[in-house]
């Protein structure tokens, strides 16, 4: 049987490179973005990448390779997708979903600062972005999000851990251990719950200590202060190390005696299902409130705790920490829920069956709109990204107009001080 040939546009979490691994109908071929900052962290290294940020290459990459394909598949951004004019399934997995840049100032529940500080036409063009997709896909918290803006949205909460890379038999760091040790290789932000893990640490009254990475959120200025307040009332507790490799993580699963994952959103990431996968019991924080959807069918999370109040929290890091059968107990639970959520095999099988199901539907990978809409759209989104109404007057009046978009985008000319 012939297989379905799936271009994936980016990745988080490495989600799409192991659904890459597992996909039996499916061949897929992963075209991630390049790499800064902390995605030298989240992401390996064996991942094919753009050569360039610029919108107008990457587009121009997925030109020439399009026909080869029969679905897309994007992570992170509709905006490749759109501009090629693809059929595309839009799957989300965090911000991108639940702080849209098509909408107004876009904010974090959890900040007062937008995220996001769009024009009327970049929103437009996001929005325009959005709706094109074939179908949406998120689960967990993100569902939520998503369901406020679509009704073409399908509710899946399973995501994929490769039990190859993560397992118990991997080697743990080299490191002398002298009290019972928790790691947290969550980034340090109020959307992981980290000044409720610094005020529940107070309240403790067992031994303990915690592996943290020097990893902050800064994107606005409210992010900022929070980090320096972090700083200044960080526990005794907490030990930061440099930022780890993708590659070392499970190394650090595997040393630790339990791992203290999100305190805040109320759901797992993929933190919590990596390290249970590692034979190490998790600390997250669950919401009830959240519905875990698999294979249509609502199961119940038993990470705790179910409230993240600090004394809760400090309640449930005592017990971990005192009681070897508490912890035990706790473990057996959230192995069982981790396999019926985490499974990579099921989870291949479900997105088969979701690329078979759409090609039969669209025929072609081609959404074939108009060579003038296609064109419109690149126009739109260069000058509503990258050129404000003032240059574009500048341009007029300077007699720059006459270059093409392409030069302007790559050039934007030089404002007098």
């Amino acid at each position: 049987m012939k297989k379905i040939k799936v271009l994936a546009i980016g990745d988080i979490g490495n989600i799409i490179r192991t659904l890459q691994k597992f996909v039996k109908k499916s061949e897929i071929r992963l075209i991630n973005y390049p790499r800064d900052g902390s995605a030298f962290f989240v992401n390996t290294d064996d991942v094919e990448l753009f050569e360039t940020r610029k919108v107008t290459d990457q587009v121009k990459k997925i030109n020439e390779i399009k026909d080869d394909f029969d679905i897309c598949l994007t992570t992170a951004s509709e905006r490749i997708a759109y501009l090629a004019d693809l059929n595309y399934i839009a799957y989300y997995l965090g911000r991108d979903i639940d702080v849209p840049m098509f909408k107004k100032n876009s904010t974090e529940e959890w900040a007062t600062e937008p995220l996001h500080k769009l024009n009327f036409f970049e929103r437009r063009f996001y929005w325009n972005a959005f709706k094109n997709a074939v179908v949406h896909v998120a689960g967990k918290w993100q569902f939520v999000h998503l369901s406020k803006y679509t009704k073409n949205a399908i509710n899946s909460s399973r995501d994929l851990v490769d039990p190859d890379e993560f397992n118990p038999n991997i080697k743990p760091i080299e490191r002398k251990k002298t009290k019972f040790t928790f790691f947290s290789p969550l980034r340090l932000d109020k959307s992981k719950g980290s000044d409720l893990l610094w005020e529940a640490i107070k309240l403790c009254k067992s031994d303990f200590e915690v592996i943290g990475i020097d990893w902050f959120e800064e994107a606005t200025e409210e992010s900022k202060n929070f980090k320096k307040k972090l700083l200044d009332e960080m526990p005794q507790q907490i030990k930061l190390v440099p930022i780890i490799k993708r590659s070392e993580i499970a190394r650090y699963y595997t040393y630790a005696d339990a791992v203290l994952a999100n305190l805040f959103l109320g759901a797992y990431e993929l933190v919590s299902l990596e390290s249970v996968m590692c034979g190490t019991p998790v600390i997250q924080y669950t919401d009830h409130k959240i519905k875990i959807i698999v294979n249509e069918t609502e199961i119940k999370s038993p990470f705790l705790p179910f409230s993240n109040d600090p004394k809760s929290i400090a309640n449930i890091i005592d017990k971990v920490v005192e009681s070897k059968e508490f912890r035990q107990k706790l473990f057996e639970d959230e192995y069982q829920f981790v396999n019926k959520v985490a499974d990579p095999v099921k989870c291949a099988e479900w997105w088969d069956d979701l690329f078979e199901d759409l090609v039969k539907k669209h025929k072609s990978i081609r959404k074939n709109s108009s060579p003038f809409k296609i064109k419109l759209r690149m126009i739109g989104f260069l000058i509503a990204n990258r050129l404000y109404l003032q240059k574009i007057k500048k341009l007029i009046i300077n007699s720059d107009y006459q270059k093409t978009g392409q030069e302007l985008y790559d050039n934007p000319p030089q404002t007098s001080s």
